[in-house]
């Protein structure tokens, strides 16, 4: 504690605290960045960059905390073990259940968001993915996908943007705050679109995807709350990474 008996939750003391000013500062800082840089990776297939704002995620908790406030935003052991296994599999059951609907409403068209996000994995050479070498794309994919935006977005939008709204809003809204968030920035990812060489904007399809995402990440919250612990929710973004990488290789690329 410091000298005023306050909790010293940032490295930055008297600077920084959880407040509602922080969290849409890291929203639009982090927000805007990633929504171009997804943007123009769609455009030029080249996305080495989208790791690299992944990465930042990942580090700000311990840039900008003490480990009294990582331990406040969920870096610490979880309270049900069991959970964390639960929460992965959630993941998969969410993924499936928004591969299913997206086949059910716009088959393989560009207007699926699977299909479209196929796109990202433009680096691969198709006619190599048979046999032994598809499993070893699909591995390395997996792994990629499974840890960088799992971690850094969950540590980010789960973690300090959350507990940023907890003090004026309460968890339940805060939830509902990063979980909108993290919604709209996946627009990047689908809805806006860059296909034959113009940009695109699937209104429906776009709107859709976005109330899945936030269905999505309310799950992710949920498993956080139900572990007590950040990696509840990391497990469970990683078992959604892991299906949705799963459902492109073998069923749309």
């Amino acid at each position: 504690m410091d000298a005023n008996g306050k909790m010293d939750f940032f490295r930055i003391k008297r600077t920084l605290k959880f407040n509602w000013q922080l969290g849409v500062i890291l929203i639009l800082l982090f927000g805007i960045v990633r929504f171009f840089i997804v943007l123009k990776a769609n455009q030029t297939g080249n996305y080495k960059y989208t790791s690299l704002i992944f990465l930042t995620m990942w580090i700000t908790p311990f840039i900008l905390l003490t480990k009294k406030g990582r331990r406040l935003i969920g870096i610490k052991k979880p309270t049900k073990y069991s959970w964390l296994l639960y929460s992965f599999l959630l993941g998969i059951l969410a993924c499936t259940v928004i591969y299913v609907i997206g086949i059910l409403l716009y088959q393989n068209t560009i207007s699926n968001w699977f299909v479209y996000i196929s796109n990202s994995y433009g680096s691969i050479p198709i006619h190599e993915l048979k046999g032994t070498n598809k499993h070893r794309y699909f591995i390395i994919f997996s792994l990629t996908a499974m840890t960088f935006s799992p971690i850094g977005e969950e540590l980010l939008y789960r973690g300090v943007i959350h507990q940023s709204f907890v003090s004026k809003f309460g968890d339940y809204k805060a939830s509902i705050i990063d979980s909108i968030a993290f919604a709209t920035v996946h627009l990047a990812h689908f809805g806006i679109i860059y296909f034959n060489e113009a940009w695109h904007v699937l209104l429906i399809p776009a709107f859709l995807w976005m109330f899945l995402m936030f269905l999505t990440s309310r799950i992710f919250f949920y498993c956080k709350t139900k572990t007590t612990s950040i990696y509840g929710a990391i497990l469970s973004h990683a078992g959604f990474n892991l299906a949705m990488t799963y459902f492109i290789f073998y069923y749309i690329l």
